[in-house]
């Protein structure tokens, strides 16, 4: 008995391996056998893996498979079983091709009696020719060649049934196949890029006796991987029957960023002045919105809308300096005039027939801050108008009612609503499912307290603009706390993963807040801690700066996600459609450093620039 291994270049690009085999006396019967299993990583499946089974009696055969969004995978291999007592063959006779169905790369035996030139067509189900194949002359023995599912335009075929004809020597005949891109991806010849043309010519004189069942199995990354896992080899596995191995690896900590898949436009992070704190001075605003080493770099600031408007003065200083330094300025009534209010059921809350009155209220102030150097951006209806008895309480009809009537008559800034304390829909739903409130609100804004950490897609829906426009965390803190700190990375970075366009902290210069303002907390969590001096800018002040100094208005949030979702680890990432500046903000929330691997879509650019809170 003796083999051989023939090399086809069939194309320039593609080296297919064909081998056949000749008999004299008996043949060694090779076999098909399939292999399937999973790749994991902490119980978590790893997508995108290449499994690759090298038979260690000739490693230039080579079967591999890339695993699905489950981390599964299945692969055929070609194995030895033993011998075959049967004679040469007696007819020309083509086999089923294998595996059937198949997903990427299928095998098609033939037996020839006599030696011949193949010639192999095949045809789509309504009989149009989609790929012809000029095997050659071959000579008698047992043969197979293959097929990736491409035309004869190097174009993948769509999925559905195939018939394939041999014609030989004059004769023809014809099989059925059928290909299915959606299934496992499976290859059942030797992977030919494992191939160099070279070592291909030295090979072809060369007879090898038996194929074997001991294989090489690699475990590496793709492009496509995640997570990234360490690469792995094992040296020998032994298969002969049907079988399960599946794989337990370590994974790299992954964060993938999508540069094609935009998100949400960014109009900019800020904090509160609000009624009950002193107005900020010139150098604490400097601190707030200046652009400069250890400047925090924010782009909105959130006044008090006082009832009394002879109070409004006080506050244009502070709201003009920031206005000059490039600030968007928000204001939002936590009271109306008395005159307006009504006393129900032990809440404050403005007669039905004074909302015209109100209108001219906020129509007022908006004036007023325009013509002494401060005009307002946008102005909420009423700060968390479904929590306080204290202050204005609207019920969800009254703001319907006055945001479908009477809202269309606010003049000179964008109309905010509703200002939930919680982003609650029961009063923000009213207003985007009624056409002529929908009409009258600009954006949506609301808090996060307690809840309503979640993207809104019915707002989205209306194209409008979603805010968080306050939030505070760890006020029986330092603002140089750093696990509060780091929570408050978190924080900014779920609002931006929820699609929110704005980040509002609340009050700015305070003891827990982005800046100082001398004083410590009346129940300190820890009396340890030390505290910021007045007009000190503390560690919650750089991690806002994280985000407001890089992340300037109008840049795009892109896609990013960061595998394992149990790596403490979390991402965002932007883009400025201008100048396609890339920037990337990752917060380890672990207490040790960790080792992070990165993967940018179409990156475009090789120089990143890191900053470290």
């Amino acid at each position: 008995m003796f083999n051989f291994l023939q090399i086809n270049l069939l194309e320039k690009k593609h080296l297919m391996i064909i081998f056949g085999i000749l008999f004299e006396l008996s043949i060694v019967n090779a076999q098909s056998i399939s292999v399937s299993g999973n790749v994991r990583s902490n119980r978590f499946p790893i997508s995108d893996v290449l499994v690759t089974f090298i038979d260690n009696a000739d490693t230039t055969y080579q079967y591999s498979a890339v695993t699905d969004n489950k981390g599964a995978y299945q692969i055929s291999v070609v194995t030895s079983v033993g011998e075959n007592e049967n004679n040469l063959p007696t007819s020309f006779q083509p086999g089923q091709n294998y595996p059937n169905p198949f997903s990427s790369t299928t095998a098609i035996p033939y037996d020839l009696n006599e030696d011949a030139n193949i010639n192999v067509i095949i045809y789509e189900v309504l009989g149009r020719e989609i790929k012809k194949i000029d095997v050659g002359r071959k000579s008698i023995g047992i043969h197979q060649l293959s097929w990736d599912g491409r035309n004869n335009l190097g174009q993948k075929v769509a999925s559905g049934i195939f018939f394939y004809r041999f014609i030989v020597n004059g004769k023809s005949l014809v099989k059925k196949m059928i290909f299915n891109q959606n299934g496992v991806n499976t290859l059942s010849l030797p992977n030919s890029t494992s191939l160099s043309p070279e070592s291909s010519l030295q090979k072809s004189g060369e007879t090898k006796n038996t194929l074997g069942t001991d294989f090489k199995i690699r475990i590496q990354n793709t492009n496509n991987t995640l997570p990234m896992i360490i690469e792995n080899e094992i040296e020998s596995v032994t298969i002969k029957n049907d079988t399960t191995i599946s794989f337990d690896v370590i994974n790299i900590p992954t964060v993938n960023v999508m540069l094609d898949s935009t998100n949400q436009i960014i109009r900019g992070y800020g904090a509160a002045t609000p009624w009950y704190r002193p107005v900020a001075t010139d150098s604490e605003i400097q601190s707030a919105f200046g652009m400069e080493d250890g400047e925090i770099g924010l782009t909105i600031l959130r006044l008090t809308l006082d009832p009394n408007s002879n109070n409004w003065s006080k506050w244009i200083p502070s709201a003009k300096k920031a206005y000059e330094m490039g600030a968007k300025i928000i204001a939002a009534p936590w009271y109306a005039p008395s005159e307006m209010i009504e006393r129900v059921l032990n809440r404050n809350k403005i007669k039905q027939d004074m909302y015209d009155e109100y209108v001219a209220h906020l129509n007022a102030y908006i004036k007023f801050m325009a013509d002494n150097g401060a005009p307002i951006y946008g102005i909420s209806i009423q700060n968390e108008p479904d929590i306080s008895e204290d202050w204005t309480w609207w019920e969800p009809e009254d703001m319907l009612r006055f945001m479908s009537d009477f809202a269309d008559s606010i003049d000179g800034a964008l109309v905010m609503a509703p200002e939930s304390f919680q982003f609650r829909k029961n009063i923000s739903d009213p207003l985007l499912n009624d056409s002529a409130a929908t009409e009258n609100t600009d954006i949506i804004c609301g808090h996060i307290y307690g809840g309503g950490l979640t993207r809104y897609p019915l707002a989205e829906e209306k194209g409008k603009e979603v805010w968080m426009t306050e939030y505070l965390m760890g006020d029986n803190n330092s603002g140089n706390n750093l696990p509060w700190a780091i929570a408050l990375a978190k924080n900014i970075n779920d609002v931006m993963k929820a699609n929110m366009n704005a980040y509002v902290w609340w009050t700015m210069i305070r003891y827990y807040g982005p800046i100082g303002d001398g004083t410590t907390a009346a129940n300190p969590e820890d009396p340890r801690e030390i505290y910021p001096a007045k007009g000190e800018v503390t560690k919650k002040g750089f991690v806002l700066s994280q985000f407001s100094k890089f992340i300037r208005p109008g840049f795009i949030r892109v896609e990013s996600e960061d595998y394992p979702y149990t790596s403490n680890v979390y991402s965002s990432a932007y883009i400025d459609p201008e100048s396609s500046k890339k920037v990337l903000v990752i917060i380890n929330s672990n207490d040790a450093e960790v080792e992070q691997y990165i993967k940018m879509s179409e990156l475009g650019s090789t120089t990143f620039t890191t900053y470290i809170t």
